[in-house]
């Protein structure tokens, strides 16, 4: 009995050398699956730093003000730098289509080409600075398509003005006038200057951020147009005008002719000592990307550091 007692024993000491000395399965394969994790972690860091490395430092959409309607008027904002760059388009609504199908182009542009910006500059957009009269003519006041603008010349006409029927680059603060004209027709330029929610709003972006340049889209007359408000041209505007002419290869000029203008964004502008050039598009029916991605580039090289 003594014996098969020691016997039991020694079964028992023996199975739970075993036990001991031989690895774990469930232990085993609780620590590969951590040192999985671990790798997957440096992997996942990995890749967020080469996100971080190939994403703009700086998107920002926001909105600069309202249009009379309470619509958005929004700017789009790429780069960190300290001198801005600011593009405008749709100040003429529903008639200047194109130059917010442009402007759009341009945000896609720089969201899709990070690297383009140079490191000291920083670039604005404002694809529609009159929502209510391009939402008046294509149904949106924001991007749309191409197949919503309609054919009728009084529809494109009648997206011109806010809803307040007046013309908004009528507004500003150069020989402006409560009655103007836009080539033989009359059009309000306003009760006062700046009387007008959206030309209120570029002001006072502008007054606060202070852009070193801005470029302003128009259609259509296919140039580049120099601004004043007679204290003539500065050399750094017609440094502008010249490199955004040269490189889109459209003609240059010193000043818009064609038929007196008061109340311009543009000579206001230039009042204040701020380089402003108008680029007017060959038509109303065409952005002409290539042209003016050409002339974007040209700027932003000429303020590059």
């Amino acid at each position: 009995m003594k014996n098969i007692i020691i016997g039991i024993i020694l079964v028992i000491i023996i199975g739970l050398g075993l036990y001991f000395l031989i690895p774990n399965s469930s232990n085993d394969s609780e620590g590969t699956e951590y040192k999985n994790t671990s790798i997957n972690t440096k992997q996942n860091n990995q890749q967020a730093e080469e996100i971080a490395t190939t994403t703009p430092k700086t998107i920002s959409e926001f909105e600069i003000g309202k249009s009379v309607e309470e619509k958005n008027i929004m700017a789009y904002q790429y780069g960190e730098g300290d001198t801005e760059i600011l593009f405008i388009g749709g100040i003429h609504g529903g008639y200047g289509w194109n130059t917010s199908l442009l402007a759009y182009e341009a945000v896609d542009y720089f969201k899709a080409n990070p690297d383009k910006i140079p490191n000291n500059l920083k670039i604005t957009i404002i694809p529609v600075l009159n929502p209510d009269g391009l939402n008046k003519t294509v149904g949106s006041s924001e991007r749309f398509e191409i197949s919503a603008v309609p054919d009728s010349q009084t529809e494109l006409i009648a997206g011109r003005f806010n809803a307040n029927q007046v013309d908004l680059n009528r507004n500003f603060d150069c020989d402006w006038q409560a009655t103007s004209k836009w080539q033989n027709k009359t059009v309000s330029g306003g009760t006062e200057i700046f009387s007008e929610p959206e030309s209120q709003a570029i002001k006072n972006y502008i007054e606060t951020q202070k852009p070193q340049a801005v470029i302003v889209w128009y259609s259509a007359a296919g140039g580049v147009y120099s601004s004043s408000c007679h204290n003539g041209i500065s050399k750094e505007t017609k440094n502008l005008t010249k490199t955004y002419a040269t490189a889109s290869g459209y003609k240059s000029y010193e000043e818009f002719d064609s038929y007196d203008i008061t109340g311009d964004m543009v000579n206001w502008l230039a009042k204040k000592n701020i380089p402003a050039i108008s680029v007017l598009l060959t038509n109303h029916t065409e952005t002409e990307w290539n042209k003016n991605k050409s002339g974007i580039e040209a700027i932003l090289n000429q303020y590059s550091l």
